[in-house]
């Protein structure tokens, strides 16, 4: 008999949990090899009933590629923004003065991640996670590498080539997808920026931070980002190299050049957007 059944998930029925041991033959069977530098993107639901959970993935993750190796995982904290800009739900312009004093400010070691899955929340409390200082979209790693990645990200370049994202690139690392596209590739966030579209809109930002111990709320510009084309930079460059998904458990799963997929996704935009002035 069938051990588990669910009926909102693309896995309807499976006759065993997926194990560590099995996560791990399967991410080596999609390419990750020890000492890569990895950076992670998972919907845990789509790989099947995990014996153990968000820490039976990560402790898989971390023995594919090994002390030598670094897995990264995005660690944002969105809801620590400006207010004016909340849509989901959006709040009451006379809420905006009291967010902007009283929101907690970020702490590296204490703000949970929100909206990103259990994967990265119980990562981030790993021993030897470290995690960048952005107040909004930090990232956290452990690993060899890690410090170099994580140590410098500033507020007014989240994913540019001063953040994570930009030594991710110059490091040629990797990224995996499980089960998602690239509609969740982080990393098509820097191909934004090196493709300098001309007057690519920009986004007044703010948030709680501690500087010198107090808290203040700090406030800065950056690009507007936008994901809703990153699925089509995805299906064009897979479609370009010939390539198919593999599984992960039972996830349709995706591994990449982080630098491939950028340089594409540069050409990509500088060819089908465009912003009027």
């Amino acid at each position: 008999m069938a051990q588990w059944e669910r009926e909102d998930s693309i896995v309807k029925r499976t006759d065993v949990p997926i194990t560590r041991s099995r996560i791990v033959k399967d991410v080596h069977a999609l390419g990750v090899t020890p000492g890569d530098i990895l950076i992670v993107h998972t919907a845990m639901s789509k790989i099947g009933w995990i014996l153990g959970d968000a820490v039976t993935v990560i402790d898989a993750l971390m023995e594919a590629v090994t002390t030598e190796g670094t897995l990264v995982l995005p660690a944002m904290t969105t809801g620590n923004t400006e207010p004016s800009g909340w849509n989901y739900p959006p709040v009451p312009e006379a809420w905006w003065p009291i967010i902007r004093k009283e929101m907690p400010p970020f702490a590296p070691d204490m703000t949970p991640v929100r909206g990103m899955g259990r994967v990265p929340e119980t990562f981030r409390k790993y021993p030897g996670v470290v995690r960048s200082s952005h107040p909004q979209v930090s990232f956290a790693s452990w690993g060899r590498a890690s410090d170099k990645i994580v140590s410098e990200h500033p507020v007014d370049d989240p994913y540019g080539p001063r953040s994570p994202l930009g030594r991710l690139y110059d490091m040629d690392a990797k990224v995996l997808l499980i089960g998602v596209d690239h509609t969740n590739n982080t990393s098509l966030h820097l191909a934004e920026h090196l493709a300098e579209i001309p007057h690519h809109p920009l986004q007044k930002q703010g948030a709680a931070m501690l500087a010198d111990g107090k808290r203040i709320w700090r406030v800065w510009t950056q690009l507007e980002y936008d994901s809703d084309d990153f699925h089509l930079i995805g299906e064009a460059y897979e479609n370009k190299i010939g390539y198919s998904p593999g599984k992960i458990g039972f996830a349709d799963s995706r591994l990449h050049s982080v630098r491939a997929v950028v340089d594409y996704g540069v050409r990509w935009l500088l060819s089908n957007r465009s912003y009027e002035k």
